[in-house]
């Protein structure tokens, strides 16, 4: 099969023939890749930030963000049968530590990373488990959905912690209104009664929050701190949902949160350097989102069904992937990038 894999760091990844992965374990189950999305991780991955924690061998195949169709199961896998159509959890967990009992699927006592620590979707055919298939309605193009495997279960994972937090009469200002912000707008308009308010330095990216939900939105262009807590009555907001989580994003929002709110840490890039006191005297929480558990998918995949949240994309063929990075990383995508491998449909 197809794979684009990482040689080298810092170098653009090639496009190798490999072996088929195939279902060996009771619990397998491979997937005929219909889409796979590129996310902004991929390209910290090719820089070479996640080297020392996941401990990969190059090369590799990245790709943590897969939907396709079921090719081959385990002898043990009753919850799909070969030809569904599936999004695939980035997680493969065991079911059975503590933390999988309680449904906290990211912190699997023996989980894998397809696409982080080991071969993900960036190819014809991925690896995964049973436990990480979410069955869709076979008229679901996977190219519709596949970012939602990550980005949109990241951007739902965060908003649902926030729900306490996000009653009537409060503000929440949503950083970034790329390709996870403009999922997290959908997520806080279906599922909250917040006044959302988006910073975004694009334009057409404002653009795109106004439609999708985002009741005020403001261009970061040096005045929008201001312009934020004017929105808020000096106070700040109940909530700040930050996807950038660099180049300054950080101090904007803690300038930006009102005393007693929440931080909740999505993007990522730069540190959070706050002096303790003034957590302490403002009673600030910061929260982190590592992705979200199969039961956060499942409930972003009903929330598509009833079209609440939908997915804005430009699609590459596979052997594209590098002229895909590179357009991600020059910030020319609007929503999320899909690539997709010949012959799939």
């Amino acid at each position: 099969m197809n794979a684009a894999r990482l040689h080298r760091y810092h170098e653009p990844l090639r496009l190798d023939e490999v072996d088929e992965p195939r279902a060996t374990g009771p619990f397998d189950v491979v997937v005929r890749i219909g889409a796979a999305g590129l996310c902004r991780t991929d390209l910290h991955i090719q820089d070479g930030q996640w080297a020392e924690k996941s401990q990969v061998r190059l090369p590799y195949t990245p790709g943590h963000e897969n939907a396709g169709w079921v090719h081959e199961v385990g002898s043990g896998v009753a919850n799909v049968e070969v030809g569904d159509t599936v999004i695939v959890h980035p997680y493969i967990t065991c079911g059975l530590c503590r933390r999988c009992r309680a449904g906290d699927d990211m912190h699997c006592e023996r989980g894998s990373f397809p696409g982080i620590n080991r071969d993900g979707g960036f190819a014809d055919f991925l690896l995964t488990g049973a436990r990480s298939v979410v069955k869709l309605d076979p008229s679901v193009r996977p190219a519709d959905v596949a970012a939602l495997a990550d980005a949109g279960l990241t951007a739902i994972h965060a908003v649902k912690k926030a729900l306490p937090v996000l009653g009537p009469g409060t503000r929440a200002v949503v950083i970034g209104a790329g390709g996870l912000g403009h999922i997290g707008i959908q997520c806080l308009k279906a599922m909250t009664p917040t006044e959302i308010i988006v910073l975004d330095p694009n334009e057409r990216a404002l653009a795109l929050a106004g439609e999708l939900g985002a009741d005020r939105t403001v261009k970061v262009d040096g005045s929008h701190v201001p312009t934020v807590l004017e929105m808020t009555d000096g106070h700040g907001a109940e909530a700040i949902i930050d996807f950038v989580g660099e180049k300054g994003a950080v101090e904007d929002g803690v300038a930006m949160l009102q005393d007693g709110g929440f931080y909740y840490v999505i993007g990522y890039g730069q540190n959070i350097d706050i002096p303790t006191l003034d957590v302490i005297d403002r009673e600030i929480s910061f929260i982190g989102n590592l992705v979200g558990t199969y039961i956060d998918l499942d409930d972003l995949m009903t929330l598509t069904a009833q079209g609440k949240v939908t997915l804005h994309t430009t699609t590459y063929p596979l052997d594209a992937v590098n002229e895909a990075m590179a357009d991600l990383d020059q910030g020319r995508l609007q929503g999320r990038g899909i690539l997709v491998p010949a012959g799939a449909v």
